[in-house]
Formats: C-alpha cells, sequence, structure tokens
C-alpha cells in the first residue's frame, strides 16, 4: 500500500554533499580522510549511487554532531520511495491471511 508521498526524499548524499561540504568548503579527500573511509565509497554517496550503511551513519553523526538515525532515516526513506514508486513488483504479491491474535504478536515484535 502506497504512502502517498509525492516528492522523492533527499538522498542523504545530497545532504552531505549542499550542506556541509558545499557550506564548509571540504573536499571529498578531506572528508572522507576525516570519516576514515576511502574517497571511492564517500564518493559513491554523494552522488547517490550508494547508500549510508549504519556504520557511515556512526561515522557521519560524530562527524557533524547529528545523530545516526537522522542518516539512517533519512536513507530509509529514500529507499523505501524508490522501490514505492520506481519499481512494481511488489503490487502482484497477494495478502497472505493472518489471524488476528498471531498479526497483534507480529506487531508486538516490530
Amino acid at each position: 500500500m502506497p504512502r502517498n508521498m509525492t516528492r522523492k526524499p533527499t538522498h542523504p548524499g545530497e545532504l552531505i554533499r549542499e550542506e556541509y561540504m558545499k557550506a564548509l568548503n571540504v573536499t571529498v579527500t578531506s572528508l572522507s580522510a576525516s570519516l576514515g573511509v576511502s574517497r571511492k565509497t564517500l564518493s559513491a554517496i554523494i552522488n547517490e549511487r550508494a547508500g549510508v550503511t549504519p556504520e557511515m551513519a556512526l561515522r557521519l553523526s560524530r562527524a557533524f554532531s547529528t545523530t545516526p538515525e537522522l542518516w539512517l532515516n533519512m536513507q530509509r526513506s529514500f529507499d523505501l520511495w524508490v522501490a514505492e514508486n520506481e519499481t512494481s513488483g511488489w503490487m502482484k504479491v497477494e495478502p497472505v491471511y493472518v489471524h488476528e491474535s498471531r498479526q497483534e504478536a507480529i506487531q508486538e515484535h516490530a
């Protein structure tokens, strides 16, 4: 069931590129060194060809005094929007009947 979000969420790489790197005049080389990752890894994220992993979220949160949840939530929102809006195979899945008591137990674990 789509969530009806019409605008594609911002990829975390765009935020890194625009709000941190450009604003602070920081290069890929210097930021990747500060983060302890390769230029290739950081470049893939800021050019939106790769996502932010939990480990990268920890690195970014430490570097920019944010929370890892900020980065992971941005990535999750972006990924889910792309899956909902740019793929269609998931729409062919038929609902599976789950007894109400079992559904409540499943939701308690979520």
